[in-house]
């Protein structure tokens, strides 16, 4: 059982997606097609190709849930296996209510790498547990079980072509940039010295990491077709 409706867009809004590896309940506010495909594939935004232009611009809300039975067979997988069934859960819901088709391919694209700039990355070391992503039109925070390769990906949505994690650094860390984006840069000139750099410099300047630019083999996610849902 599923409802989806269009969300109605508010001033200063957050895109939310609730759902534990425990149960049925799947919850999305705020959230594109992208975004939902992103979840459930676990695929980056910037590797979703072919998908309609009301897939990254149309909202929707989203309460979905199945029956008792389901969950009590949800309740008691590992949560890996739990987080897994979930997002089969959700392909076919996006299959049924967006009539969602993709394919997977590896292509050849520009890409950027995310490597140590020099000597010893700064890396703020934190060991609690959970996920938080705070990603703004002028900075990224990231704490997750493998933070860099969760900052690789945040980067891509903002430098416009895949990041692959060259860093070889696993772990969890609370990793933090902020930087001045071009937009900005360019309307104050030089009357805010004491704005942060750009985001590659800012990016080496403030965790030691640098963006190499390349080319390599990607695995993409190829949007065959999709319909807008119909609401209830």
């Amino acid at each position: 059982m599923a409802a989806i409706h269009q969300h109605i867009p508010e001033p200063h809004e957050h895109n939310s997606i609730w759902s534990s590896s425990s149960d049925s309940h799947f919850k999305a506010e705020n959230v594109s097609l992208i975004g939902l495909i992103h979840w459930a594939y676990e695929m980056p935004e910037t590797r979703i190709l072919n998908a309609p232009g009301w897939a990254s611009s149309t909202y929707f809300n989203i309460d979905a849930s199945s029956d008792a039975s389901v969950d009590a067979k949800i309740a008691h997988l590992a949560p890996d296996a739990g987080k897994l069934q979930k997002e089969t859960m959700v392909r076919a819901l996006l299959a049924d209510r967006f009539k969602l088709v993709t394919h997977t391919e590896t292509r050849e694209l520009p890409v950027y790498e995310l490597v140590v700039a020099r000597g010893t990355p700064k890396l703020g070391d934190d060991k609690s547990n959970g996920t938080t992503i705070n990603h703004g039109r002028d900075h990224i925070e990231v704490q997750a079980s493998n933070s860099v390769a969760v900052l690789a990906e945040e980067l891509a949505k903002e430098v416009g072509r895949p990041v692959v994690d060259k860093t070889g650094i696993s772990g969890r860390y609370n990793l933090k940039v902020r930087w001045t984006p071009d937009v900005d840069a360019a309307s104050a000139g030089s009357s805010a010295p004491d704005a942060p750099p750009s985001i590659f410099t800012a990016l080496e300047e403030q965790l030691g990491l640098k963006l190499r630019p390349g080319k390599g083999p990607v695995e993409v996610l190829v949007v065959d077709h999709a319909e807008m849902p119909s609401e209830n």
